[in-house]
Formats: C-alpha cells, structure tokens, sequence
C-alpha cells in the first residue's frame, strides 16, 4: 500500500486556520498540552465538546475512548512505532484508563490490515478453566443460580489480553515492551484526571466496585463514586504492569498467576496455575466478504464477523440507495438480515475448537439469495420461523480502538472484561479487574443470561473453550486500500452497529461522523423487540413497521462507540472520529 500522504497543502492550511478560530479558553489540560506539543492539527479532539468535525492527519491516526491511551498511542507512531506497536501501548493505558472495560484481566480481537496487503487475526479471548463443568452454575432443580456467571471468582475465564498484546508486539511489532508498557506504568503511578464520561460509568457499575480490593482502588475513602476532576492512581497496577516488561511470562507463570489462583482459591473460584501456564493465542485469517465496492475483513468465529458478513452479503441484493435513508423499506430488508444472521449465530456458531462452523455456506451468495427469498415485501418474519431455541447475550461494556500508521497498516481491536468491571474482583497486590466472561458461555440452553440474550448448544461451557462473542474489529478496504478501520463495543449489537457505520457510508455516502453518531437500531429476533435510540426513525418510519409486524421500542438508552478512522478519498487524509457516546475518549492524528 503507498503511503498515506496529503498533497493539498490549501486544504490543511484552511483547516488549520478554521481550527484556530474554532478552538475556545476552556480547554482542558491534555488538550492544551497536546496543543502544544503536537500542534493543532493534530489535536482537534472528535468529542462531545466538538462532535461535528474528525481529527485529520497525514501519518497516523489513533481513536480510543480515552484521551490518555489515544495519545499515547499517537506519541509510539510520532516516534517511529508501527500501528502495532502503538495498538499494544493503547491496550496497556486502557487497562488503566478505562478500567472498566479495558483490562489486564480480560480478553478480545485483533484485526490487522498490513501495508503489503497481507492480513491476520489474533484471538486472546478469554478460556472457560480446566474445572469448568457444562452444570456449574445450575442449582440441583437445574435451575440457574443468580449471579453465579456474572460475580466473583466462580465468574472469571483465564484472562488473554496480555498475551495478545504481547503476541503482537513480539511478532508484528518494532518496538520492545518497555517502550509501549511505560506509559501505562506512568499513568498508573502519577494518576490521571477523571472526566465526567468517566464518572458517569463508576455510577453506572458502581454496585461492582464494592468489594474490599475493588473499593479501595476505585471508590473514595467514604465508599463513594469519585468526582470530576480526581486523579486516580494505581500504584499495585503500575507494579504489575512493571513485571510484564522483562522478557518471560510473568503474568501466567509467574507472580502475577499465583496471586489470582490464590485468591480465586480463597474465594470460591476454580483458576488453577495450570489455567494460566497452558492459556495460549490463536492467531489464522481474518474472515472476509464484499460488499458492493468494498471488502470488508474481520473477526471469524467465536467473533461476530460472520454475523456481519452475512447481514452485508444479504443486504448486497438490494438497492438500500434507492430504497433511502432509514425508510420502511430499507428497514425492513435491514431487520431481516439481521433476524437471519442472528438465527444462524445461534445455530451453528461456537468456539472453532470444539465446533465445525460452516462459514462458507452462510457467507455464500447462493444462500443470501435463498434467505432474500424468504424475505416477504410487506410483512416481518416470525423470529420462531427463523430460531431454534433463543439467543444468548453477551456484555456490552467492551471497548475498542483503531490505529493505522504512516505506512498504511491498519489495526482493530476489540477487548473487554464483559460487564462493567467484569466480575467485580481484584486479586490482592494486582491492581486489575477480573473478567465474568463465563456469562457469555450457555449456562442452560434456552435460558437467557445477564443481557436477555438465549443461545443453543454450540456455546456450551467445556474446559479450555472460548465463549461466542459478538465482537466485531472491522477493516474495510477498496481498491486494495486500506478505507475504514472501525468497531464498537455493545454486546450483540456490535455487528448490528458496525453494519449501520458501514451502509451509512458506502451506501448513503454519508461522513464518518455522521455514520458514527447517528442514532442507533437493533434487531436479533429474541427478544422480539427492534430498540432504538431516540430519534433513530421517524415516526411515520415507525408506524410503517409496525404495520408490517415489527414492534418497535424508542429508548433513552444508547449503545456502542464506535471509534473509527476513515481514508478521505478526496483529501488522502485519515479522519479519526470519537464517538460522542464515549466523552471520556478522543481522536487524535498528525
């Protein structure tokens, strides 16, 4: 891939200009700092505060839903690092800056786009321990026992994010840890300063922030949720993250493993050493699809991409152009792909390991024409027509981050701890939070979990085996160029929303921020309900689906965050966009 170089000097002269006028006195300390070590242009941050204009850069980009971790990722790029290097050195300072989704203690996806063209896929989810029983959370009536799969030690799959992270660096990157650990080690020690977007999640999950480890790194003195402008510090997770950086494996044969088998021990867990010293990666190809124009690469089973792929390979067979914008007919081709896509999740999607997904076939032209058949033109389909048994859910509270370098390598990743602070544990002298990934596992087929999600019997708990997850990091090329690098945390609504972020801009040719923070729909059969956020359809859009069946529920409540960069066709400039859902988070270029 040629380099990502700007040629329209007028162009970047007026927005620099533009910028200037535009910038106000109330600017907060990292932004005034990045002003002025990395200059304006590099530091109009996607935000609430300015949500309608993308951070444009030549030689990099990186967008995460932290300020901090977003530059430091930007200074591993300014310092000669690939998208790599910076993608594992934002991994680290969201484990400490977005505690309660970025993580240590957790697992997810990376998607990569290298500049020669070549592509991979490194999976560090989360592994159910050797102890693990298909029952182990059903009481002796068979009955699922509350909160069981959601809190404490019982809760936690052996942790991958550090790894992964480690894994990549190692092998696709130019840096050595030290270089991308240490800015972690220093937001850790010296602290950083809480925004309101970060408050308003310890509110949120604060019932997880309770237990005695917990509380004393996250809660004041008084128990209470911290205020706006507190600097946290995290002394014990800085020591951790200093034995992460000599060569070995600190984390899963060292210390660090003893520490949390001792206390998952002392707690009613059943993590043992040999969870942590036979704990590996995967890493094979990223799955694939075309769509119109585009290619679109990204996470195969257990991940979401085949629930994304075969919504778009569906959705190809229609003009949603012509259709329009969120108009009932567009709508109803949409919620029928995603009815079909989430039916067929279910039914035969799991942990490659331990199950033979039939990836071709659901990704095939020859079956996107047979689910079109099925598609009635004035009528919703009956989800039972369609399900099995009900879907699973999955935590929504994940996050995700995208990079791509002067080169032209692009890099998604995906990773989460599941619900807001995980299981809501910190093993003593650790400093991090603990996943409840088993919650993602069918603890009873048919049964919703924690998210009202049901699942079948490819996602039951066996030892060593990776839980489905719907997340989805997305690289989107055309021409054999790297176009958009997106992702989003959100559950089961992670393909949906990366699926609205791509038509919106390949088929309505609508901006990435538009794409972006445009309000929300979902759709996946069980329950059968399509929420959107306000404002998402028009009413008379609503009342159109509803007389074609659908029952459709406006809420307050909004989902995902899509950070995401964009190559501008027109300007060879990359555009970062925050989502405005994430205010804690920025993008920021150079």
């Amino acid at each position: 891939m040629k380099k990502i170089i700007a040629k329209r000097k007028l162009f970047l002269l007026g927005f620099i200009i533009c910028l200037c006028i535009g910038i106000t006195t109330n600017v907060s300390a990292v932004t005034q700092w990045c002003l002025q070590s990395l200059g304006s242009a590099s530091c109009l941050f996607a935000n609430a505060a300015n949500p309608v204009l993308p951070t444009t850069g030549e030689n990099g980009a990186v967008v995460s839903t932290s300020r901090d971790a977003s530059l430091v990722g930007l200074e591993v790029l300014k310092d000669g690092g690939n998208a790599i290097d910076a993608a594992v050195a934002v991994g680290y300072a969201l484990a400490v800056t977005d505690p309660c989704c970025g993580n240590l203690g957790g697992g997810g996806f990376m998607t990569i786009r290298f500049a020669d063209g070549e592509e991979t896929f490194i999976n560090f989810r989360e592994t159910a321990p050797l102890k693990s029983t298909a029952d182990m959370y059903l009481d002796a009536e068979g009955n699922i026992v509350d909160e069981l799969s959601t809190r404490g030690y019982l809760a936690v799959g052996v942790p991958g994010t550090v790894k992964g992270l480690n894994y990549a660096l190692d092998k696709y990157g130019t840096m050595k840890r030290d270089r991308v650990i240490n800015p972690a080690i220093k937001l850790a020690t010296e602290g950083y300063t809480l925004q309101q977007g970060d408050i308003d999640i310890f509110q949120a999950g604060k019932s997880r922030l309770e237990e005695a480890e917990t509380a004393k790194i996250f809660l004041d003195d008084r128990g209470k949720v911290r205020q706006t402008g507190d600097v946290l510090q995290q002394p014990e997770l800085a020591a951790t993250l200093q034995q992460l950086i000599p060569e070995g494996d600190a984390f899963y044969q060292g210390e660090i493993a003893q520490k949390v088998v001792a206390a998952s021990e002392a707690n009613g867990g059943i993590l043992s050493l040999e969870d942590f010293a036979t704990y590996n990666i995967s890493e094979y190809e990223p799955i694939s699809c075309s769509y119109r124009e585009y290619r679109v690469i990204s996470s195969p089973p257990p991940g979401g991409g085949t629930t994304l792929c075969q919504m778009l390979t569906v959705l190809s067979g229609y003009d949603l152009q012509q259709s329009g914008w969120r108009t009932t007919e567009s709508l109803h081709h949409i919620l029928s792909s995603m009815l079909f896509a989430f039916g067929d999740r279910n039914r035969y999607l799991g942990d490659p390991d331990f199950v033979d997904n039939p990836v071709d076939k659901l990704l095939s032209a020859e079956y996107a024409e047979s689910i079109r058949q099925q598609i009635p033109a004035n009528q919703a389909i009956p989800p039972e027509q369609v399900y099995d048994t009900e879907v699973q859910s999955e935590g929504t509270n994940t996050t995700h981050y995208s990079v791509i370098d002067r080169e032209g390598n692009a890099v998604a990743v995906t990773y989460t701890i599941n619900s807001y602070f995980g299981a809501g544990v910190v093993a003593p002298g650790t400093g991090f939070l603990l996943n409840n990934e088993m919650d993602d596992f069918t603890a009873k087929v048919g049964v919703a979990n924690q998210f009202g999600l049901k699942q079948g019997s490819t996602n039951i708990i066996e030892p060593g085996k990776r839980p489905l997850s719907s997340m989805s990091p997305t690289i989107v090329t055309k021409d054999d160029e790297v176009f958009l690098v997106t992702g989003t945390p959100g559950g089961s609504t992670i393909p949906t929303t990366v699926l609205q972020v791509i038509t919106s801009v390949i088929d309505y040719q609508k901006s990435l921020t538009e794409a972006v923070n445009t309000p929300r729909f979902h759709y996946q059969g069980f329950p059968d309900m399509v929420t959107t956020e306000n404002n998402a359809m028009q009413s008379e859009t609503i009342r159109g689906l509803r007389l074609k069946g659908y029952k459709v529920n406006p809420s307050d409540r909004q989902w995902g965050g899509a950070e995401s960069i964009i190559v501008n066709s027109e300007t060879n400039l990359l555009e970062g966009v925050n989502d405005i859902r994430k205010p804690a988070g920025a993008a920021v270029a150079y």
